[in-house]
């Protein structure tokens, strides 16, 4: 009798244990990774932690624009898992370590890739299962921020087998680069259950340090080589094991930048036992923490899609320093971080925009520490970063963006780091000329003239002008006065390549004459067709001056004129055409490219030239038809988060157009409710009336008072308390 009560309130408590757990994962329920995977997006649906090193997932392909991520809704086989990956690029790189559980004949055959359903899939934050039909295994993967774990199932009674290759990773366009990707690389066999080794390779990250320890739970009884064992690279080799205790192997993968001993300790300090639902539970309570700081009052798709989109946002930069601080710098050479924080994984002309200032609301302590990263990379570099992957600069894209992450970091005061040397950064980053940066050029003419500087002439002109401002911005908060009137002045650059005749910004020589031909819908692609734009046309980036809406407005001929041409790009035939790539215009409303971020910011223009209603009109068309929770429910590359920060700021009811600013300029509200947590008060957004029959807001009050202005104040936010919009019917 004591026995069965003994049982029953074990099984009791172990029930309520359970139900309460699922009760705390309030958030991590609604995450969706497989949004995104199909299509464009380019992300995965691996696990990983927010900001972890680890990013473990299925590889359905390894070459070719689409593979980014390394994995395609729309395949029918899996390669294998892989332990790091990029979420939402343009380009391939990463894919290190690749491991794959089979049965049956182990033979030198190029791949052991097996068939899928996604029936048999699942996918949540830190966590993802599918059963490899072709084996019949069942293999679920899992991750500490440095750590990969495996659970692999095998046919009861059946031998099994793990391929371990070293070969594999996302090599770009060239599927013959998987044979040449690796510049040199290597393992030893500790014992029957672990492995260390690492791989160097050569791709967008440079010259790329992996080093690893593997460990299995039981010993392998043997081994097979199907690459030549001599070799000092591209190893690929079969593990053995006769009979496995229970029919799984669990594998755990320790790696780092710096060194194998780096990566033992990563392992040993993060996930020191064997029991894969613990480190499972962990993950999920890691994600559950941060995706917390919202709360919003939605019906369950909303709620899919926008937590997907906080998932995404948070899954980049990537910290890469181990748990003892060591990292490998842009030098290749290995650097201390007093706060063990190092961020890499930097998509800059992507996520300054409004990541990075969502970031300054939600994760102040993160923003201070990717800004401390960005001045660690300046003191080797000699200028802040750009786009930085795994530490190396690979200089993609234009601007330097790290200046407006900082400016507003500073502005916002967060400053726990050495101002000082911040400031020093910026300002040579702006005044001393490195790759794509031609400050000599710049500023003798007041533009980048296209006859001298080949490429992206007008882009980079553009986006210049918000990093002066940036910077301006600054410098009059220090007292350095001159320094204010040089770069306020360059800030307005951008008016020497407006066009009157055309109403656009246009390619101008050091002649001071316009480029010709002049075609204001071509698509330019610098590193296929080059042009003077990045990644569009005239008519998509003449908005490019978030710095100076009011002067654009001004020089387009005031806010009639400014509206009417706006009007015209989402209504201008949405046909794309180029002599080079044109893959990343997607998402098209006229001539406005949801899809990629240079027109992130321009249906709000709407609301800064007076007419507020058409800016609510547009914000909605895009949420409610660009995003969805299908796989291919995001209509652009995510660009590790930027294109979900563009959602999340939207639903909230405004946007960051000059991300610098301190200011959130009102579009519309998606949600009748929504809480952010800043800090340790609350800030409250509530929607009265909201509904399809009621698009337009017709009031907006800030703690029960009319609240005039076209933005919300940063400083406001901060403060807590009540946003109201009152929506209805009538446009205003």
């Amino acid at each position: 009798m004591n026995l069965r009560k003994h049982l029953f309130w074990i099984i009791f408590f172990g029930q309520t244990s359970l139900f309460t757990y699922a009760q705390r994962m309030e958030k991590v329920k609604y995450v969706n990774p497989f949004i995104g995977t199909a299509g464009t997006g380019h992300t995965f649906p691996g696990a990983t932690l927010p900001g972890g090193m680890v990013q473990l997932s299925p590889e359905t392909g390894y070459a070719g624009w689409k593979y980014c991520a390394g994995y395609r809704y729309e395949d029918k086989s899996i390669l294998g898992f892989s332990h790091t990956h990029l979420s939402g690029t343009g380009a391939l790189d990463l894919g290190d370590i690749l491991l794959m559980p089979f049965t049956g004949e182990v033979s030198p055959k190029e791949d052991y890739k097996s068939e899928f359903s996604h029936a048999d899939e699942q996918a949540s934050p830190g966590y993802y299962s599918v059963r490899l039909k072709s084996f019949d295994v069942n293999a679920e993967l899992t991750a500490s921020a440095h750590v990969g774990m495996h659970r692999y199932t095998y046919p009861a009674r059946q031998s099994g087998h793990l391929l371990l290759d070293l070969r594999h990773g996302l090599v770009g366009e060239s599927p013959g680069r998987l044979e040449s990707h690796v510049i040199e690389s290597n393992f030893k066999r500790e014992d029957r259950q672990t492995l260390s080794g690492y791989t160097i390779t050569k791709g967008w990250a440079g010259r790329k340090h992996v080093y690893f320890v593997l460990q299995l739970n039981q010993p392998f009884t043997s081994y097979t080589w199907i690459s030549d064992s001599t070799a000092n690279r591209n190893q690929r080799v079969v593990f053995n094991f006769k009979s496995l205790k229970d029919s799984q192997l669990l594998v755990k993968v320790g790696i780092s930048s710096v060194s194998i001993e780096n990566a033992r300790a990563n392992l040993n300090a993060e996930i020191d036992h064997w029991n894969f639902d613990k480190v499972r539970r962990s993950a999920e309570q890691s994600w559950e923490r941060e995706l917390s700081s919202i709360d919003i009052d939605g019906t369950k798709q909303q709620k899919e899609i926008f937590y997907t989109a906080l998932y995404h946002a948070l899954i980049a930069p990537n910290n890469i320093a181990d748990v003892n601080g060591q990292y490998r710098g842009e030098d290749n050479k290995v650097y201390q971080s007093a706060n063990k924080t190092y961020y890499s994984t930097l998509s800059l002309w992507d996520t300054f925009r409004a990541l990075n200032p969502l970031y300054t609301i939600l994760y102040p302590a993160k923003t201070n520490a990717i800004v401390a990263s960005m001045i660690d990379h300046y003191n080797v570099a000699g200028y802040l970063p750009i786009w930085t992957l795994w530490g190396h600069e690979n200089h993609c894209m234009i601007g330097n963006h790290a200046i407006p992450i900082i400016a507003d970091a500073y502005l916002k005061g967060i400053r726990n780091y050495d101002t000082g040397k911040a400031y020093e950064a910026m300002f040579n980053s702006l005044t001393v000329n490195h790759k794509n940066s031609d400050w000599s050029l710049y500023t003798k003419y007041g533009y980048l003239p296209s006859d001298l500087f080949k490429v992206e002439s007008v882009s980079t002109t553009l986006e210049n002008g918000i990093d002066d401002w940036s910077l301006a911005q600054v410098a009059k908060a220090m007292n350095k006065q001159a320094d204010f009137v040089t770069f306020s002045k360059r800030s307005g650059f951008y008016k020497n390549l407006f066009d009157p005749s055309t109403g656009l910004m246009r390619g101008k020589n050091s002649n001071g004459k316009w480029v010709v031909p002049f075609d204001p819908l071509k698509i330019s692609h610098a590193s296929t067709s080059g042009g003077d734009y990045t990644e569009g046309n005239a008519w998509q980036y003449s908005w490019h001056v978030m710095q100076d809406p009011d002067g654009l407005i001004k020089l387009m001929g005031g806010k009639r004129k400014f509206v009417n041409k706006l009007d015209s790009l989402f209504t201008l035939e949405s046909k794309v055409y180029g002599d080079g790539a044109t893959a990343d215009i997607t998402g098209l409303i006229g001539q406005y490219v949801q899809g990629n971020e240079p027109s992130h910011h321009v249906a709000y223009l709407y609301t800064l030239a007076g007419e507020p209603y058409k800016a609510q009109k547009r914000i909605n068309g895009i949420v409610n038809t660009l995003y969805s929770n299908a796989p291919d429910g995001l209509s652009g590359n995510d660009d590790c988060g930027q294109m979900s920060a563009w959602y999340i700021f939207s639903t909230l009811g405004f946007y960051p157009v000059n991300p610098a600013s301190g200011q959130y300029v009102f579009g519309v509200p998606a949600f009748k409710k929504v809480v952010l947590k800043v800090g340790d008060k609350k800030f409250i957004i509530k929607a009265e009336n909201l509904g399809d029959h009621n698009p337009y807001i017709l009031e907006t009050r800030l703690n029960g008072k009319p609240y005039k202005l076209p933005w919300l104040k940063h400083t406001d936010l901060l403060e807590g308390g009540e946003l109201t919009f009152k929506m209805g019917d009538t446009r205003q």
